[in-house]
C-alpha cells in the first residue's frame, strides 16, 4: 500500500520527526539474540528495560498479535545548554531536560491516525519495554548502530528519542539499511570515562555511568570519582561522536532541568522531589536513589569550604538508609582530600 504508506510517514514528518521509516513484523535481530546473551554474561548489571524479557521485548506481536508492519519515529532532542549555574548543581543528562518523549508520543500518534482513519489498528509504543525501538528504527532505515550501541541518524546523530507504532496495515518496508558511518573511528571508546564500552556496540551497564548514576544498587567505589557532576544520565560517548557534533541548535526551553540545585535537593521532600524530577526513570520510585547520587556529585564538585555542604553530608551520614550513609562518608573523604590538595 504505497499511498498509505506515504500519507503515514508524511504525518510524521509534518509533526516533527525528523526520521520515519517502515519494517516488517519479523522478530528482532539482532536484539533478541544480543540481549539474552549479555544478560547470560551479566553485562546488564541490575538493568531491567528490554533485559526483563527478551522474547517480549523482541517480538512486534506482543504489542499487537495481527501485527503486519512497524514504523519507526526518531524525535531531535539538540538543544544549546544555558549557562553554567553558580550554585553546586548536578547536571542532567539532554535527553531528560524536558519529556522529550511526551512531543514523541504525539507525532507517532500523529501517524497512527492516518492508519485508524484507514481503518487499521495502530498501538503506538515510546520508551516502552515492550519493544527495542532502536532495532525497529535500525531495520526501518533511520540510522546505523553506532559503536556506542546507540542509532546514529544521518544529520542527527544520537540526539534522538525513538518509538514506534506498531500496526496491522501492509505498508511497504524499508529495504535499504544505512550504511555504517563510524568507519574506523573510537572516539567514543576513547572518550568514556570508565571504559565501559568493551567492543563496537556492547556495553556493561556494570560500568556506563547513565546507568550507575540511575540504578538502585550502590555506585561503585572505583567510580565515584568519575561520576563527576552527573546527577542523571551520561552525555559523553555522545559528545565525542563526530556524526553527532552540533554547533547550532534551539535554545533548551525556559521549563528544562538542565541542572538540579544540590542545596534544593538536599532540602526537599520526597513528594517535593518527585513532583518536580519524577518524570525521569527513579529506581523503585525512590527519592533516596537521587539522593545517592547527589551526595557523590557534592563530595566531587561542592567547595571542601562550603559548611552548608558539610552539615547537609554529616547529616546523612548518619542516616538510617545504609545507601545514603555510606554514599555520604565517602563523599566527606573526598571533600577532605580535595581541601588536602
Amino acid at each position: 500500500m504505497p499511498e498509505l504508506t506515504e500519507a503515514v510517514l508524511a504525518a510524521g514528518r509534518n509533526a516533527g520527526l525528523v526520521a520515519v521509516g517502515v519494517t516488517t513484523n519479523e522478530i528482532l535481530e539482532p536484539a533478541r539474540t544480543l540481549l539474552h546473551q549479555r544478560k547470560a554474561e551479566g553485562l546488564a548489571a541490575s538493568m531491567a528495560f528490554t533485559y526483563r524479557n527478551p522474547d517480549r521485548s523482541s517480538d512486534p506481536a506482543s504489542s499487537l498479535p495481527s501485527v503486519e508492519t512497524v514504523v519507526a519515529g526518531a524525535w531531535d532532542y539538540r538543544r544549546m545548554a544555558p549557562a553554567a549555574p553558580e550554585a553546586p548543581s548536578g547536571r542532567v543528562a539532554r535527553y531528560s531536560w524536558v519529556d522529550h518523549y511526551a512531543d514523541l508520543r504525539v507525532a507517532l500518534d500523529a501517524m497512527g491516525s492516518v492508519l485508524r482513519q484507514a481503518g487499521y489498528r495502530a498501538v503506538v509504543k515510546a520508551d516502552d519495554n515492550a519493544i527495542v525501538d532502536r532495532n525497529v528504527a535500525w531495520r526501518a532505515g533511520l540510522g546505523w548502530y553506532g559503536k556506542n550501541a546507540n542509532l546514529l541518524v544521518p544529520g542527527v546523530g544520537s540526539w534522538v528519542v525513538l518509538g514506534s507504532v506498531v500496526t496491522d496495515a501492509p505498508l511497504v518496508p524499508n529495504d535499504q539499511p544505512v550504511d555504517d558511518g563510524c568507519g574506523s573511528c573510537r572516539r567514543c571508546f576513547d572518550g568514556c570515562p570508565t571504559d565501559a564500552i568493551l567492543a563496537p556496540g556492547m556495553i556493561d551497564a556494570g560500568r556506563c555511568l547513565a546507568w550507575l548514576v540511575q540504578g538502585p544498587d550502590p555506585i561503585p567505589i572505583e567510580f565515584r570519582e568519575a561520576v563527576g557532576d552527573r546527577l542523571y544520565g551520561c552525555d559523553d560517548c555522545q559528545d565525542v561522536c563526530p556524526p553527532a557534533k552540533f554547533t547550532a541548535a534551539p535554545d533548551a526551553e525556559p521549563e528544562s532541568e538542565t541542572t538540579v540545585d544540590l542545596h534544593w535537593l538536599f532540602g526537599a521532600s520526597d513528594d517535593e522531589l518527585l513532583d518536580r524530577l519524577g518524570r525521569w526513570y527513579i529506581a523503585d520510585r525512590n527519592p533516596n536513589v537521587i539522593r545517592r547520587t547527589a551526595l557523590v556529585v557534592a563530595g566531587n564538585i561542592a567547595d571542601p569550604a562550603d559548611a552548608t555542604i558539610r552539615n547537609t553530608l554529616g547529616r546523612f551520614a548518619d542516616d538510617p538508609d545504609p545507601q545514603l550513609s555510606d554514599h555520604a562518608r565517602w563523599a566527606i573523604g573526598r571533600l577532605d582530600a580535595r581541601a588536602a590538595g
